[in-house]
């Protein structure tokens, strides 16, 4: 989904990936509901989850998106793309946010986990379904996953925050896999759609 956040890289982590794999295909901006037929799999990229919920909504990819994904549509969100796809989310500050959200991954999300910009970090995650290599997380104004529902397999932790899951074929990330120059999560995404 492109309104805004780290599309050009996702766009070249995707399009690097795929090299890899030896996957012909298109990497996309999408922004339409007509575009969401189109596509074999989403990236939901971070940003400003507020603002895209909203322009989402306003345009209607929103509606769209949920509805490509209860048909299985592959969907992977990182950072605000991960708050998008909560069934709930809070922010760790003001509470309640009652924004636009898909609702389609069944987890509690908390926006602003680990502060706020300035408390940015990068660590090494140990994701198993990846091999032993750890994989470094990019954190900014990152969110944690709170409760995990129905369906939910973790994926990584950091120390006592859950930062990544997989449900079926949804990908949720607290991180940003698009700027740590690890192709990995890209590649396993590929391998989903």
């Amino acid at each position: 989904m492109g309104f805004q956040g780290n599309i050009e890289e996702h766009l070249l982590a995707t399009k690097l990936a795929m090299r890899n794999k030896g996957i012909e295909g298109e990497a996309s901006i999408i922004k339409r509901p007509r575009e969401v037929d189109e596509i074999d799999g989403l990236i939901i990229p971070g940003g400003e989850s507020t603002v895209m919920g909203i322009l989402g909504s306003f345009n209607g990819v929103l509606n769209r998106i949920k509805e490509r994904a209860m048909e299985g549509l592959p969907i992977m969100g990182t950072c605000a793309g991960l708050i998008m796809m909560a069934k709930r989310t809070y922010d760790r500050v003001v509470g309640e946010t009652h924004q636009p959200l898909l609702g389609i991954l069944n987890v509690m999300v908390e926006r602003n986990s680990f502060g706020r910009q300035r408390e940015s970090f990068e660590l090494p995650l140990k994701i198993p379904v990846l091999g032993n290599k750890d994989f470094p997380g990019v954190f900014i104004r990152a969110p944690s996953i709170k409760e995990c529902y129905e369906g939910v397999e973790v994926l990584c932790m950091l120390r006592e925050h859950i930062v990544g899951v997989k449900q079926g074929k949804l990908l949720g990330l607290a991180f940003h896999p698009e700027l740590s120059g690890d192709l990995r999560l890209h590649e396993y995404f590929l391998d989903l759609i």
